[in-house]
């Protein structure tokens, strides 16, 4: 059973991931790149929440260790 939340933050981090790779190959980009830039803002923003809730997240710290731990220093390497 996976975390709703994790699940949540992960679509959310995949759409402003591909919305940033359509924005860098189209149009888009040249017409302004205040808008692209915000696009990667948004999917840095996700990156974190996601990382952060991985930290702190019992359902998915189970699933990777195998046991319900809480981790005794935070890292926020991908």
């Amino acid at each position: 059973m996976a975390c709703p939340v994790c699940k949540r933050l992960e679509r959310t981090l995949e759409g402003w991931n591909t919305e940033c790779i359509r924005a860098r190959s189209s149009l888009y980009l040249s017409v302004s790149s205040r808008f692209a830039a915000y696009d990667v803002v948004e999917m840095e923003r996700a990156r974190t929440e996601l990382e952060m809730h991985r930290s702190v997240c019992v359902l998915g710290l189970t699933q990777a260790t195998g046991k319900a731990e809480r981790p005794t220093s935070r890292s926020f390497d991908l």
